[in-house]
């Protein structure tokens, strides 16, 4: 954001345990202390969604919108914006800025965001905008992740297990990656079309990438760009015993994994991906269901806002 210009923040309540309420007065305050009152404002989202239809229908004259939240209010407000694209018919949207108040904040990452509120506002107001990849799976646009397997099912285990640990960050995902890995340890047979080439196996993880982390900076495509175009793949191939199950989480968190004989990596535009029985599957931290995936890539679709 180069100077004052009209922003709007959506922010989910619930964030943070609860204290996402508070967060988001935090956020409008400082805002408006360096823009002034009347070129911020504040929505609060109510259900699941929310953030999507009151991205959708911005006035006009809103040229940023800052996702005040974890990634999957930033996955909503980011398909919000990519609806009123389709609708419009136009690449011309308002940059999508993130302040992270959630539990993992990856896409915030990807975009040098401190998990610090006052040094986000200010990275936000002196950032730069970069045009970002968008991809879609089934009719359903990610800014980050797509995944499938033991990696889906740590991500949606995180959420009831935050509520009843209050943790967050690498220490939730750990222990939940720790407890799928020791006893939910299933492998699924795949056929995944990639680049007009069929590859076939059993997985127990399959990352589909934009951004370089999931599950709170674990490091699955480090060398994932969100502008280059492709998607990056990391698929951990069966069969894999317990240690080296344990040993490939542990090195994915500083992305330490790749060259382990277990790991296939690829690039790719567009993917068709086919299970033999539905797996866990997590899109942005948010829950997908199906056994088949269509998954395509729109290049420099979304105006981002990075710190310098």
């Amino acid at each position: 954001m180069n100077g004052p210009a009209q922003a709007t923040i959506i922010a989910n309540p619930a964030s943070q345990n609860g204290n996402g309420a508070k967060a988001a007065q935090s956020a409008l305050a400082l805002l408006q202390q360096k823009l002034g009152e009347n070129h911020v404002d504040l929505q609060l989202t109510q259900h699941p969604r929310h953030a999507e239809e009151l991205a959708q229908s911005l006035p006009d004259h809103v040229r940023t919108v800052i996702a005040l939240g974890g990634d999957g209010l930033v996955n909503e407000v980011a398909n919000g914006l990519m609806a009123r694209r389709a609708a419009q018919g136009t690449d011309s949207l308002p940059a999508l800025a993130v302040i992270p108040s959630g539990s993992g904040n990856d896409y915030a990452a990807t975009l040098g965001m401190s998990g610090k509120m006052p040094q986000a506002v200010d990275q936000i107001l002196q950032g730069r905008t970069v045009r970002a990849d968008v991809g879609c799976c089934n009719g359903r646009h990610f800014v980050e992740t797509l995944s499938f397997g033991v990696d889906a099912a740590i991500a949606l285990d995180t959420v009831e297990r935050r509520k009843r640990t209050g943790h967050s960050g690498t220490l939730l995902y750990a222990e939940s990656g720790i407890d799928q890995i020791l006893h939910h340890r299933d492998e699924r047979a795949f056929k995944l079309i990639a680049n007009g080439t069929e590859h076939t196996g059993t997985s127990l993880t399959f990352a589909v990438q934009l951004g370089r982390t999931y599950g709170g900076g674990f490091q699955i495509c480090p060398d994932a760009r969100i502008d280059d175009g492709l998607f990056d793949l990391c698929i951990a191939q069966g069969p894999l015993s317990l240690s080296h199950a344990l040993v490939a989480f542990a090195r994915a968190k500083f992305g330490a994994h790749a060259n382990m004989k277990c790991m296939k990596t690829l690039t790719a535009r567009e993917l068709r991906i086919e299970f033999d029985q539905e797996p866990p599957a997590q899109m942005d931290g948010e829950k997908v269901q199906g056994r088949i995936f269509d998954v395509s890539l729109t290049p420099n679709a979304l105006p981002v806002i990075c710190a310098r």
